[in-house]
C-alpha cells in the first residue's frame, strides 16, 4: 500500500526564479518564489509540481559525460511523517545526518544507492532545504 504521494522533483540552480520562470512559461503553469528567492516552484493544479533550490557554487552539469552529475532529487508528501520514516528505513533507505527544516516539514533520506530525496509533511508547511 502506498504511503507517500504527490511526487515532486527538485533541480539544483543558481537563480531559481530564473528557472522557474522558463520552465512554468514552458509548461504554461503557475510560477511561485519564496521572498528571498532560495526557492521557487511551478504548479499545475492541486498535485503537479516542479521546484527549484539556489545552490551555492552550482556547477551545471554535464551530459552525456558524468564529471558533473546531473542534480536533482525526489519530494514526496506523506500523511504522517514518523510513520513514512519508519517505512523508508525498513525498505532500505538511511536518514542523512543533515536535516535542515527548522519547522520539521520534510526529512532528508537517502535511498539504497545514496541519492537524497524528501518526505515532505502533507500538512506542513514547505520548507526548502535538502
Amino acid at each position: 500500500m502506498a504511503f507517500a504521494s504527490q511526487p515532486s522533483f527538485v533541480m539544483d540552480c543558481p537563480e531559481p526564479r530564473v528557472l522557474a520562470e522558463f520552465y512554468g512559461e514552458l509548461l504554461g503553469w503557475t510560477v511561485e518564489v519564496e521572498d528571498d528567492e532560495s526557492w521557487a516552484e511551478i504548479s499545475h493544479g492541486e498535485t503537479d509540481f516542479i521546484s527549484f533550490q539556489q545552490v551555492a557554487d552550482y556547477r551545471a552539469p554535464q551530459w552525456p559525460g558524468q564529471e558533473v552529475p546531473q542534480q536533482m532529487h525526489l519530494d514526496v508528501a506523506v500523511e504522517n511523517l514518523d510513520d513514512a520514516e519508519a517505512a523508508v528505513l525498513r525498505m532500505g533507505a538511511t536518514k542523512h545526518e543533515c536535516q535542515p527544516s527548522e519547522r520539521g516539514s520534510f526529512r532528508v533520506f537517502l535511498d539504497p544507492a545514496g541519492h537524497p530525496f524528501c518526505l515532505c509533511s502533507a500538512t506542513g508547511t514547505a520548507d526548502s532545504g535538502s
